[in-house]
């Protein structure tokens, strides 16, 4: 027995020693070894990465940061929009808003010791940043190549609308980083439950911002589901992290109105909608819902936010305000009959709409007042001269503890509007965006089926597996935040912004290798 194990420890001792022998022969060989201006990297090391790795990005990244600290320079402490002020009241005077919930004005009232719309400002062009690294760090988890993943971010870091964007005082930079950041999460390598249930927190706060979050829900909910082969318990927790705040809200809502909902203009949004094309003598509405008609032909009539806002409105001519439940009851019954009566009007009248995201130019729409907004100013725009306008005005003074009006500062400014005429995303290249992904995805497919069908022998089914399909999620998400304004109010300039960087997201994942090959 003694000589035995005798033997095993000689045996062990000799294999340790031509271990080694080995070890230090390696060492030096590499030693030895030219370095050609790079350190040697032993089997298994894994260097991190180093700031050289991200130089495209950085680049990108730092000119985006260069832009909005000249726009603040040039634009002193921010820029108004008709609904900053509306924004303003709620929160300073925290109540639910019949026209948009409060996300945002909460956003604002945790600023609000800051006494700061430079502040503001500031805050929101961080976010935009942010934007920007999200769809980095995405693509770069990807396997997307450095370069490319850099370009997928520079829509969202460099484009001159976008920083306009967030120098305005309204939801669509907090909407938008809300969103991206969910998508991130959404395609992250391990799903676990704390990882829905920050998807679905996240979501919550884009639908309490901006309403059209809440389709959001479903798609992501359809997502997870996909990815965890059809188990539940991710889409649960998502949905019910998504539920409790934005039911928490409706409960306040209704304590607040009486009424159910987060807000109170759905029945009124959706009839200016179809005022675009709807006809009485189609229709033929019932007489309590016939004053709503408007005689004048389609191609004759402004544009649908004058259904809401102009004094002419036979809407707005109502008794009481324009958005009580009354008059938003009616006004959702005249638009649904309008849809049921001329589907294929309705139909046509979206995508009308929706195609003026995909111009080469920037046609005036809706009206001169209203684009303005969205371009930098040469001159201090007017104060507001509407009633609730006036009153939110009042509102933001002592929000600013004094004056509010911008301040424009050369050269800065005109800085700022010269690159805005210069560097912008044409709609034109935002539809290639679109394009590319699914026929990209459809290309890869057939030539893994292709590919399984050789190796076989015969006929085969290829499933790509859920990791390849990551783009899907940002796209389809694009593709509801483009579709869904026309859909039930109008096109505007600043709801297509938001759907950018997710789209270049999509062209990013697809583009790259395969992408977290085992997901669960």
């Amino acid at each position: 027995m003694r000589k035995g194990r005798r033997v095993v420890g000689l045996v062990r001792r000799d294999r340790a020693l031509a271990a080694w022998r080995r070890w230090t022969a390696r060492i030096g060989d590499l030693a030895r070894r030219p370095s050609r201006g790079r350190a040697p990297r032993l089997r298994g090391d894994r260097r991190p990465p180093s700031l050289r790795d991200h130089r495209w990005f950085l680049g990108v990244l730092g000119a985006g940061a260069v832009l909005r600290a000249v726009t603040m320079l040039g634009y002193r402490p921010a820029l108004w929009f008709p609904d900053s002020y509306t924004y303003v009241v709620t929160a300073l005077r925290p109540r639910p808003d019949l026209v948009r919930p409060a996300g945002y004005s909460m956003f604002l009232r945790l600023l609000e010791p800051l006494h700061s719309f430079a502040a503001v400002a500031l805050a929101q062009h961080l976010l935009g940043l942010l934007v920007g690294v999200l769809v980095y760090l995405t693509a770069r988890r990807a396997g997307v190549a450095g370069w490319a993943a850099a370009l997928a971010s520079a829509p969202a870091l460099l484009d001159a609308y976008q920083v306009e964007l967030e120098h305005l005082l309204v939801s669509d930079t907090l909407f938008a980083v809300l969103v991206v950041a969910a998508a991130r999460l959404s395609v992250s390598p391990r799903l676990t439950w704390r990882t829905a249930c920050g998807i679905g927190l996240l979501l919550a706060a884009a639908t309490l911002t901006r309403t059209v979050g809440l389709p959001l829900v479903a798609v992501f909910a359809a997502w997870l589901l996909y990815r965890a082969r059809g188990r539940v318990l991710a889409a649960g927790v998502m949905l019910a992290a998504a539920a409790l705040p934005v039911l928490g809200y409706g409960v306040w809502f209704h304590a607040t109105y009486q009424r159910v909902g987060i807000v109170g203009a759905n029945g009124v949004f959706l009839y200016s909608k179809t005022m675009t094309f709807a006809d009485c003598s189609v229709m033929d509405p019932p007489p309590d819902l016939a004053v709503l008609c408007d005689p004048r032909p389609p191609a004759q009539r402004p544009p649908a936010q004058e259904y809401i806002w102009s004094s002419e409105s036979a809407l707005v001519k109502l008794p009481g305000i324009t958005f009580t439940e009354e008059t938003d009851t009616l006004a959702g019954r005249f638009a649904s009959l309008a849809i049921r009566s001329q589907p294929l009007d309705y139909a046509g009248s979206v995508l009308s709409e929706l195609a003026r995201s995909f111009t080469w130019d920037r046609p005036v729409y809706p009206d001169a007042e209203v684009y303005g907004y969205y371009r930098f100013p040469a001159a201090t725009p007017p104060p507001p001269g509407r009633y609730p306008a006036t009153v939110g005005a009042e509102f933001a003074q002592r929000y600013e503890r004094g004056p509010i009006s911008t301040v424009i500062a050369e050269p800065y400014a005109g800085w700022m509007r010269s690159y805005q005429d210069a560097v912008r995303l044409p709609g034109a290249v935002l539809l290639v965006v679109l394009l590319l992904p699914p026929a990209l995805a459809g290309l890869r497919w057939r030539r893994a089926r292709r590919g399984a069908a050789d190796a076989s022998g015969g006929a085969a089914d290829a499933d790509p597996g859920a990791g390849s399909a990551a783009w899907a999620l940002p796209w389809v998400t694009a593709v509801a935040l483009l579709v869904v304004p026309p859909a039930v109010a109008e096109f505007d300039y600043r709801y297509v912004l938001p759907a950018v960087p997710l789209a270049c997201l999509a062209l990013a994942l697809v583009t790259g290798k395969a992408f977290f090959k085992n997901i669960p």
